[in-house]
């Protein structure tokens, strides 16, 4: 396998073009990038912001230069020696009829030539929850109409904008009630075998016949009772939007009806699905592919085993995966790793103070109430996705199950399921039939173990543990075992990041995709452990500090890092900002809004993206921002309001208070505010330029996500999209001067710079080197931490500060030598030579210890190699 030595992620669309990308290759080369990594490329709905809403897997999108663009920028990446990682995303498509097979499958059902791509239960029509009312509300309002797609050439019925293409053997009726010419031309289309499509282009084109046409499928759809008919004669059913938690007849992603499973398990829909991307990676136009949510696919490792054998052995895979806490990814796996939402949580366990996080504790359950227990808190969110967002799929579950065990109640066999997914402890098991490998029998039995005791009968368990354990043959028995694998992981995904990220806010900085937030951090150690680990179990994984996915820019993240530190700063001052801001509370019939615990969440973040020399003049766009980001959160708690069942009230007081936080009019607040933030801002910054030189460092292959070489004090999507400012990028890394003289988002890019370099010139010390935990000694050797990276006599030695909040002057992003006083760092025999830390070059002494004082009393971190 060819593995790249850094990755930059581009989030295409909103402006971003394969020609603009383009422009960027000679910056990329010049900072280091080995590979430029593309978010989903492949054509997606008209005006998509992401891309993961694929219509056409085997076109490449028009609007970022199709084509002939991405042959450009693939020339460009190759002229610079660089390679391309593609996102693909083989678990879901659009479900628009923008969709070719999922328009097919709409006129002609399961008769469709792509009705098996999508995985729909076809025992009904399939249900299309698009309505904001009943059927019958929506014929009375006038919102459904009966058209002709002139695009398309075929009839369609309309809700607003969008066009339901109709079964053709509901033509004839439409024929009739239109009558001459069209009754007789579609008779003989009819009669003579002619395609409908064509037959309804040639009317329409015939003479003036399209305005008397349009007219007249006006005048039919006032007959509500013809389009209810008409309606009941087609492959699906509209029904209202809110249907879908109850019942939906296919499979989508997560809780988003707009995006349908696709059934890739089958050879021929993997083979349909991959046409395009196969064909660009057999060009070598495409050196590595991310796979997009890899555990929503029916048989994970099968797809990745054809997809290893498709692509051959040289192209880098990695899959989109959350490991938990004490689970690996699978050995099995034809891949590098995954994205690298596991060195975030590592990170975590670094810069989070263990004595100021309870300090944190006990202010924040003092103000939370039932929110203070994050145990308590994702077990009730669990509960939620079960019995509410994804009760149609865990009935479907449960009706599978009755129909093997006809002699037990669907009610005891809800429950029991129910149950299980409540308590799951991983996103998933990966059995597809065969034995489940040691790491998914150990989940399963501690579930089964935590779960028998809650039940009053544990026969529908037992009778579900031994189809999840695949003791029981049979296709039924198969659809309930990958059903229920992918079921688990949806509801662990929006229980936790999508829900109790947003309810439980003792410090936001540890509430991040792959984290736990309610663990106690392990310091140095648990670091040390998560790193020799990753060594050894994926050293070849991304290395992410920030992905599309992430509740906050890295930056903003390590500053709140920091809270933990000042925790009884923070909690004093939240006290006071509270009282000052309270003329700004509303009282509903629900109580106060924002509540207490809304109010803890909204002062973190907006301590997070807090510009340090902030210009009132930028005061319209933060609040946009920062409101937009509090209504997000609050419908993401799902607690006063939700995406489902919005409260406008409660929605508009959160609004208020937090416009309020940012207005030129609260003078007082803002001053507090900005003097309370200071020092955080600085031991921010400190934190910042630590994660990244161990991201370039440490074990795995670095992810840059678009313009965090620089700061990136984002807030969570679509906040994290927002165009970067790559000239102001380019011409700081064209700066020449010492490090000392640079201004810290151009001294954080150095030290990519610097660091990537170093990785191009020394590919196997990083990408097979040993991790090596170095002991630091001396009064300040907790504020430390230091590792090499050993391969065959190279060697690099990393010393990154922590928890210097309070320790540093105003302006300054390093102690000075008498905060390290006596601090050393103790270096083994190998190591012993002459040495250079390559930031600034300063020559680092022959011997078996370093000076801390010496190498960081003028610098904030230090990367050191042989002379």
């Amino acid at each position: 396998m060819i593995l790249p030595t850094a990755t930059y992620r581009i989030q295409f669309r909103n402006g971003m073009t394969f020609d603009r990308a383009r422009d960027l290759v000679p910056y990329l080369k010049t900072l280091g990038i080995s590979h430029l990594y593309a978010s989903p490329i492949f054509t997606a709905v008209s005006g998509s912001t992401h891309g993961y809403d694929v219509t056409d897997a085997n076109e490449i999108d028009p609007a970022l230069g199709g084509r002939a663009g991405f042959d450009r920028l693939t020339e460009s990446l190759a002229a610079a020696d660089m390679g391309l990682i593609l996102d693909i995303v083989p678990n879901h498509m659009a479900a628009s009829p923008e969709n070719a097979w999922w328009r097919d499958v709409l006129a002609f059902g399961r008769q469709s030539t792509y009705a098996g791509h999508f995985d729909i239960d076809w025992s009904e029509p399939l249900t299309l929850p698009q309505l904001g009312q009943d059927f019958d509300g929506a014929l009375t309002d006038g919102e459904l109409k009966l058209v002709l797609d002139e695009t398309q050439g075929n009839f369609a019925m309309a809700y607003f904008q969008t066009l339901l293409p109709l079964n053709p053997g509901s033509y004839g009726a439409i024929a009739n009630r239109l009558g001459d010419p069209v009754a007789t031309r579609m008779a003989e289309a009819v009669t003579s075998g002619e395609d409908f499509a064509r037959a309804i282009r040639d009317i329409l084109f015939e003479g003036g016949n399209r305005a008397t046409l349009r007219q007249k499928l006006e005048d039919i759809s006032s007959d509500h009772d013809f389009l209810r008919s008409l309606h009941e004669g087609q492959h699906w059913r509209l029904t209202h939007w809110k249907d879908a938690a109850r019942h939906l007849s296919y499979r989508r992603f997560f809780e988003v009806t707009g995006l349908v499973g696709t059934r890739v398990e089958d050879p021929p829909v993997f083979d349909d699905l991959h046409r395009l991307v196969l064909e660009l990676v057999r060009e070598g136009k495409v050196q590595g592919l991310r796979i997009d949510h890899v555990d929503g696919l029916a048989e994970p490792k099968a797809y990745l085993d054809r997809l290893r054998a498709a692509v051959g052995a040289d192209i880098y895979i990695v899959v989109e995966k959350i490991l938990g806490a004490s689970e690996v990814l699978p050995e099995s796996w034809p891949v590098a790793g995954t994205t690298g939402y596991e060195f975030i949580a590592a990170l975590s366990e670094l810069f989070i103070d263990a004595g100021g996080l309870r300090i944190l504790d006990d202010a924040y359950r003092s103000l939370a109430g039932g929110t203070g227990d994050p145990e308590a808190g994702r077990r009730l969110a669990r509960q939620q996705m079960v019995e509410r967002n994804f009760a149609g799929e865990t009935a479907r579950l449960a009706a599978i199950a009755a129909g093997i065990f006809p002699e037990l109640n669907r009610g005891e066999i809800a429950t029991a399921l129910g149950a299980l997914l409540i308590a799951f402890p991983v996103y998933r098991t990966y059995g597809d039939g065969g034995q489940l490998s040691w790491q998914d029998s150990a989940v399963l039995a501690a579930t089964a173990s935590q779960v028998m005791a809650e039940l009053d009968d544990r026969r529908a368990l037992d009778h579900v543990l031994k189809l999840l354990e695949g003791r029981i043959d049979g296709d039924a028995a198969h659809e309930f075992r990958i059903r229920f694998q992918q079921l688990s992981g949806p509801v662990m995904a929006k229980a936790t990041e999508d829900t109790l990220f947003y309810r439980y806010n003792r410090l936001l900085a540890a509430n991040e995709v792959g984290s736990e937030p309610g663990k106690p951090p392990e310091g140095l150690d648990g670091f040390h452990r998560r790193m020799a680990e990753r060594a050894r179990l994926q050293p070849h994984g991304l290395s992410a500090t920030a992905t599309h996915d992430t509740k906050r820019g890295e930056d903003a993240r390590a500053r709140l890092y920091a809270l933990s530190e000042g925790a009884d700063v923070f909690a004093q001052a939240v006290a006071r900002w509270r009282d000052m801001n309270r003329p700004w509370l509303k009282d509903l019939p629900d109580g106060v809004a924002p509540e207490p615990n809304t109010e803890w969440m909204l002062y973190q973040a907006l301590a997070g993206v807090w510009p340090e020399d902030f210009d009132r003049g930028q005061m319209d766009e933060l609040r946009a921002r920062f409101t937009d980001y509090a209504v997000k959160a609050v419908r993401e708690a799902k607690l006063r309001t939700a995406w489902t069942e919005q409260d406008g009230a409660y929605e508009d007081a959160v609004t208020n208070y937090a416009a309020a936080l940012v207005s030129p009019d609260n003078d007082a607040f803002l001053e507090d505010f900005e003097s309370v933030l200071q020092p955080f801002i600085a031991a921010g910054y400190v934190n910042s330029l630590s994660q990244t030189l161990l991201k370039l460092t440490a074990p795995g292959i670095p992810d840059i996500y678009q313009g965090a070489e620089g700061f990136d004090f984002s807030l969570v999507d679509p906040d994290n999209r927002r165009p970067v400012d790559h000239e102001q990028l380019a011409a700081w890394l064209d700066e020449a001067g010492p490090i000392a003289k640079l201004q810290a988002a151009a001294l954080k890019q150095r030290i990519v710079g610097i660091s990537l370099q170093l990785r191009r010139r020394q590919p196997t010390l990083f990408s097979k080197g040993d991790y090596l935990p170095l002991k630091a000694t001396g009064s300040r050797r907790d504020h430390l931490l230091a590792f090499a990276r050993v391969q065959d006599g190279d060697f690099a030695i990393i010393a990154a500060p922590r928890l210097m909040f309070g320790w540093l002057d105003p302006g300054v992003l390093f102690a000075g030598p008498e905060f390290w006083e006596d601090t050393m760092i103790a270096v083994p025999s190998p190591l012993h030579g002459l040495k250079a830390d390559l930031l600034t070059g300063k020559t680092i002494e022959p011997g078996g210890s370093i000076s801390v004082s010496a190498l960081l009393g003028t610098q904030p971190v230090g990367l050191i190699s042989p002379i």
